[in-house]
Formats: C-alpha cells, structure tokens, sequence
C-alpha cells in the first residue's frame, strides 16, 4: 500500500475511534474549522508572493485522565496543494496517580505521545515527552510541552537524526469595547539535526503563530463561542530547517467553532 492511501486510512480511523471515544467518556470536547488566507514564503525567490488557502479541522477533548489534540491542515495555493496533521495525547499523571503534582506556577504534570504526518513529504515524526500545565493568571490554558522529534521516513531514504522541542502553548480570552476577544496559539522551537547519511543538515527553527480573535457572533447578537474572525502573525525562523529562510506574514482567519 502507498504511504498516502495508509495515512488516510490511519487518519481516518485515528479520527473514528477519537470521535467515538469522546463520546463514550469525553468531560469536555472542543471541534472548530478554521478558513485562512495569506501570502507565504516561495523558496525559489525569497518573496511572500505565494497566496494560500487553508482550511483547518480542529479537534481538542479532555477525559478522567488526560485530554487529546489534533489538527488536519488542507492547504491550496497556485503552486499545487496538501495536508499536513498533528494529533497529541497527553495523560495526567496527577489523575492516575491520584498525587498533587503541582510546584511553582506549575499545576499538573503529563505524559505526552504526539504524531506529525506529512504525505506530500513521505515523511512523519514522534513527539513523546512531557507537558507541563501551567497556572497563570488570566489564561483559559496554557502548556509547556518537552518532547523528542524523532524523524520516520517510509519511501526507503534516510531521513533526519532525532533532536527535541519545546513548545509554549496558550489561551488568554479578555473583554475589551463591550466585545470578547482571545489571544491563543503557540511558539516553539525544534533543535537543528543532521541528515542521517550525512548529506547536510537541517537547522533549529523558531515557529511562532500566535492569534487575536473576535466573537462576531456575540458581537451581532448571537450565541457567543460559535463564529470568530481575526488575524494570524506567522514567524518562522529557518523554515523547514533551511538556513536563513524566514517568513513573516499576517494571515486573515475565520473559525467556526461547534
């Protein structure tokens, strides 16, 4: 079987068995579609003359001992199109052991199991780790998350050697002219590794997408937490590991939560 009919199949199957297991057992659960729209970063040219669209499947439960995350991106610009999905599981060890585990501005401490799949790339990675759940004033939520990068390639080449990343993630809502407001999103880095057959390296990289939304719907006299609009800002400091590859961009964004 090709690499992109078995990660359809996984994927949907991984989203069957998520759906059904949060409707048995879920506490809580969160599902949202996101419409985004910005110029990106050509590599042929270094110009952000690039304009892509994506659509994003959203997905966030908790459950008795942890909680479950994942994301499908659908990008499509005049350069062609593709996904690229992130799933991550986090167990609280704080629930299974039944043991206060906070310390500092820290309330909980988890195991984290995260999966990164790109298809276009031949190419997936696992992320296990630990996640640090912080308390800070004001912030709906907000992560720590210390995790290995491991690199698996599945058409026969090498691949990457393994490094790590830490990535800060958060959501911080806020009144502000009669209307409701969140900043969320995440800022992380992934440490530089060489390619295993020693034909070069890919750098360290800072990625950065932090978001200011809106309510609209409560904004017109709707139902709040359903419809937003706002703005993405995207830095990416050696994209894709590339040395001296950057991007900045702000990204227009819509997201129906449901």
């Amino acid at each position: 079987m090709q690499f992109k009919q078995w990660i359809t199949y996984f994927s949907v199957g991984l989203l069957t068995a998520t759906l059904a297991i949060s409707s048995q057992a879920a506490i809580w659960s969160s599902s949202e579609v996101h419409y985004s729209s910005g110029d990106y970063l050509n590599f042929a040219n270094d110009k952000h003359d690039v304009t892509t669209s994506i659509i994003t499947f959203q997905h966030a439960s908790g459950h008795k001992y942890g909680k479950n995350f994942f994301f499908v991106d659908h990008s499509r610009s005049d350069t062609g199109s593709g996904f690229y999905g992130e799933w991550y599981s986090t167990f609280s060890l704080g629930a299974i052991t039944g043991s206060d585990m906070s310390f500092g501005a820290v309330k909980d401490v988890g195991l984290i199991a995260g999966f990164n799949f790109a298809p276009g790339s031949n190419s997936m990675h696992t992320l296990p780790g630990v996640s640090l759940a912080l308390d800070l004033p004001g912030f709906a939520m907000a992560n720590l998350d210390i995790t290995g990068y491991n690199n698996i390639k599945t058409d026969g080449s090498s691949g990457e050697e393994s490094s790590y990343m830490l990535d800060f993630n958060w959501a911080y809502p806020f009144k502000a002219g009669g209307l409701s407001w969140s900043v969320e999103g995440h800022a992380e880095y992934i440490a530089g590794r060489d390619m295993k057959d020693n034909s070069g390296k890919c750098e360290d990289w800072i990625l950065m997408q932090p978001q200011v939304r809106m309510d609209l719907g409560e904004a017109l006299g709707n139902e709040a937490g359903n419809f937003f609009v706002g703005i993405e800002y995207q830095y990416w400091k050696n994209k894709y590991g590339v040395k001296d590859k950057n991007e900045s961009m702000v990204q227009l964004q819509t997201v129906w939560n449901f």
